[in-house]
């Protein structure tokens, strides 16, 4: 067993509220807040310790956005850490589900993905003796009730953790604003609630974020989008005049017909990745539309005699994408269109200085000023306007500074 810390004392009230007479008559548990605060560790151990402890030959479900990241993000370390305090586990990965044993009994954990409103139909018929609903506020509504309902033995009870989104979201109505009523204990989580993160680590994860973000991954708060989308754009600090030398290059392409095409060109050097140049072309400013073959020949002399390694375009251009690969020319990808999280990332790129923008880049620098969040709509959603460099530039940094998704911290408990 690794080097573990103490718990704070809401990790510890999560790893033991099912046989604390305090809390132990509620039939669910509610944490949000802050991430790397540690609650999805303490909430997987305590899940699997309740249905080790209080059922035998029973099945159980673990729930995330996709199989992928729940598998990543909860199942690896819990069956790690399970194995770690004598439980025998057994994982078949083909089938989506692993086997828990302890003192003679042993139960059944499935995984599940909710990605989408057909996603219900996967869980549905089963009889499970709980469900932990991990980043909840991710899944849709129709998938997570269905999750719920599966949920009929007596002694059954319900599991969900979440960092915040929107105040509106249905999660924080019917489940937040409602735990009384749903007999649910609701625990609130800080970054600073998780006692393995040291004062640096602490202060590296705040500069990560600004706005809204800030509120909500560092201080945990259900708060609305409101105002520029983003709002630590500084042209003194983000733009150049003079361009280094590159190593590498790309471009990022939004296509258009009747609605602006935007194209960048970037460059990296010493870690920073620099839009050198751009292409933008507007059909209504211009009063005619370009076909696929003339943005091509834009494309080709903005990436010039330069060796880029991948063009990656708006996933909605099929025609375009079929034309750059008709060619045979440049490698191209489609991009990854997930808006909110396109946004975290290039905030994130923002804010660590890891893109600039050449002072050349007038219509990426004059839609920085106007792309506002629609707070008409009363959830995490941005305005159609003023979004096509918006659009290219979040491509371009989900593909080459994404990385994974962030994963939360394990702690555990000296006794």
């Amino acid at each position: 067993m690794g080097d573990f810390k103490k718990f704070s004392s809401k990790q510890l009230r999560v790893l033991t509220w099912w046989e604390d007479p305090l809390f132990r008559s509620f039939d669910a548990i509610i944490c949000d807040g802050a991430v790397r605060s540690g609650k999805t560790s303490c909430m997987s151990i305590s899940f699997a310790a309740w249905a080790m402890k209080c059922f035998s030959e029973t099945s159980f479900a673990i729930c995330g956005k996709t199989i992928t990241s729940i598998r990543r993000n909860v199942v690896v370390p819990l069956i790690k850490n399970l194995r770690d305090f004598g439980f025998e586990c057994k994982e078949k990965a083909s089938s989506n589900y692993f086997d828990v044993t302890f003192r003679g009994r042993t139960n059944r954990f499935y995984i599940f993905g909710g990605k989408d409103e057909g996603s219900a139909a996967l869980i549905q018929g089963m009889t499970l003796g709980g469900v932990l609903l991990d980043e909840v506020v991710l899944m849709p509504r129709t998938f997570v009730e269905q999750a719920l309902a599966r949920c009929s033995l007596n002694g059954s009870r319900l599991w969900f953790n979440c960092n915040p989104e929107n105040p509106s979201h249905w999660f924080y109505t019917e489940w937040i604003m409602k735990k009384e009523q749903k007999n649910a204990l609701y625990i609130h989580f800080e970054m600073s609630d998780n006692p393995s993160l040291s004062p640096k680590v602490l202060k590296r994860y705040k500069a990560l974020y600004s706005g809204v973000f800030y509120e909500r991954f560092v201080l945990g708060k259900w708060t609305a989008q409101s105002g520029v989308v983003y709002p630590m754009f500084d042209y003194r600090r983000h733009t150049f005049t003079v361009p280094p030398i590159c190593s590498r290059f790309a471009v990022s392409c939004d296509y258009g017909t009747v609605n602006p095409s935007s194209f960048g060109l970037w460059g990296e050097s010493g870690g920073v990745w620099y839009r050198l140049a751009e292409y933008y072309f507007d059909s209504k400013t211009e009063g005619r539309l370009c076909t696929d073959e003339e943005h091509y020949s834009a494309l080709e002399k903005l990436i010039g005699d330069r060796k880029v390694e991948a063009v990656v375009c708006d996933p909605s251009a099929a025609s375009f994408i079929e034309c750059i690969r008709r060619h045979g020319k440049f490698p191209v990808r489609q991009a990854k269109n997930d808006v909110l999280n396109g946004i975290r990332r290039v905030s994130d790129a923002l804010l660590s200085g890891k893109i600039k923008f050449s002072v050349g880049c007038k219509d990426a620098l004059r839609e920085f000023s106007l792309y506002r969040w629609d707070e008409s709509r009363g959830c995490d959603s941005v305005k159609k306007e003023n979004d096509h460099a918006m659009d290219d530039i979040r491509y371009f940094v989900s593909e080459f500074l994404g990385g994974a998704e962030d994963s939360f911290f394990v702690a555990s408990v000296k006794r």
